[in-house]
């Protein structure tokens, strides 16, 4: 910090505020972690000066050969990760990843089958306001209202009856095991391509503790920054079948030069992910939102599904006064960052919503286990049944967070 202080100060300010943010607070937000030290250093490096337009070996710059270097080692090292023939490390993000996919597959006004967002899916799965709703002839299947789970009947209907080139599993807010095998024996059956966007599970599929993709979709997307544990970011994995398509389509078809240094980063996140206490995390993970998910329900709210068995919880507040936004504001009050979040049958505006997301990846990566997990159940339902707790609760957020820093022997990264 110590060049932004005496070059900008009031950025230097922001940042550290920021620092202190994410160190006083419970950010329980599913979608987010925290990297390590290592995965912050190679993405703050001297790679992000490097223009690589292309991929390794063909780039249309010279001077490459050491981003080339980086770039190789982190496809070797995904592809191991997850078992695969054919690895993309190059997306900005997941929506591009997503969007490389269908460039790669499809036509624009082509048929595609996936998960309602207001259901649990993801605005690349077709919402209107998506460049995926605009171009693509969308579909959606939703939950069954019985189980709040994926209905496999409906998909298989909608399957049948509309014929599409794509069907696409994955969601943003879904806290169950996704039968990836049922889906792509319904593609199979249908003439379809089955594509997953594993974003959420990525980390989880990476060690174990949720059924894999692999073997089973044509196409696999994912982001690099949820319980994947590394920089923000994009990947597309694949067989060898689809790689000159797919490669064709993120460069030069939607993306130009390469974020060198997020690949860079993505390379080291991915070095740890193979490593034995990655998996030991993930287990931790799944303990943690079962703990989470326990207490929410011993204390009378309702959970989308009843329970979970990934890294959130959904709670669903439809039978309540409170609204999703009140829950996260009230809740922000006390340092506690959740995001609100629509529930099946939705009857709330998606800015107002009847439900939270909660997510456990980052305390756990902070060290914290299922004492402290039971703690901070506990601190939301305090908040949650009366808004007069909000002022005790902050004081016991500061005092949990002391005890698990974010960051060893530091103030701020």
């Amino acid at each position: 910090m110590s060049y932004i202080k005496s070059s900008d100060p009031e950025i230097a300010t922001i940042l550290e505020s920021e620092a202190t943010r994410q160190e006083l607070g419970l950010n329980l937000i599913a979608s987010e972690n925290t990297v390590s030290r290592a995965v912050m250093e190679a993405q703050g490096s001297i790679m992000t000066n490097k223009y690589a337009e292309g991929y390794p070996a063909k780039r249309y710059y010279g001077g490459c050969e050491f981003v080339d270097q980086a770039e190789d080692i982190a496809i070797e090292r995904v592809k191991k990760l997850f078992g695969v023939e054919y690895a993309n490390v190059q997306p900005h993000s997941g929506s591009q990843a997503n969007m490389g996919v269908y460039f790669s597959l499809l036509d624009p006004g082509d048929r595609i089958l996936a998960m309602d967002l207001s259901h649990g899916g993801h605005l690349t799965h077709g919402a209107g306001a998506s460049f995926s709703g605009r171009l693509y002839n969308f579909t959606h299947y939703g939950l069954n209202p019985d189980t709040e789970t994926i209905d496999l009947n409906q998909v298989e209907d909608l399957a049948k009856s509309t014929r599409p080139k794509l069907i696409v599993a994955g969601a943003s807010a879904y806290p169950r095991i996704i039968d990836f095998k049922c889906f792509a024996d319904i593609a199979k059956a249908t003439g379809a391509l089955f594509m997953v966007d594993m974003a959420h599970i990525a980390g989880l599929v990476a060690a174990g503790v949720h059924p894999s993709p692999v073997g089973f979709a044509d196409v696999i997307t994912s982001t690099t920054h949820k319980t994947l544990r590394g920089p923000r970011g994009g990947i597309i994995l694949s067989s060898d079948k689809h790689a000159k398509s797919i490669s064709s389509q993120i460069f030069p078809g939607i993306q130009g030069g390469p974020l060198m240094h997020v690949i860079t980063a993505k390379a080291v996140a991915f070095r740890e992910a193979l490593s034995p206490e990655f998996t030991e995390y993930q287990q931790q993970v799944v303990r943690n939102a079962g703990v989470l998910a326990n207490v929410l329900m011993e204390r009378g709210y309702k959970l989308v599904s009843n329970g979970t068995d990934n890294h959130m919880v959904l709670v669903d507040f439809s039978d309540r006064d409170i609204t999703g936004k009140e829950a996260e504001e009230r809740l922000g009050q006390a340092n506690i960052t959740v995001n609100k979040n629509t529930v099946p049958n939705e009857k709330r505006s998606p800015f107002v919503t009847s439900g939270i997301r909660i997510g456990v990846p980052l305390i756990t990566s902070r060290g914290m286990k299922e004492e402290a997990t039971r703690a901070i159940a506990g601190f939301i339902c305090d908040i949650l049944d009366d808004a007069a707790n909000i002022n005790k609760v902050a004081a016991q957020v500061k005092d949990l967070c002391s005890r698990y820093p974010l960051y060893e022997a530091t103030t701020a990264p």
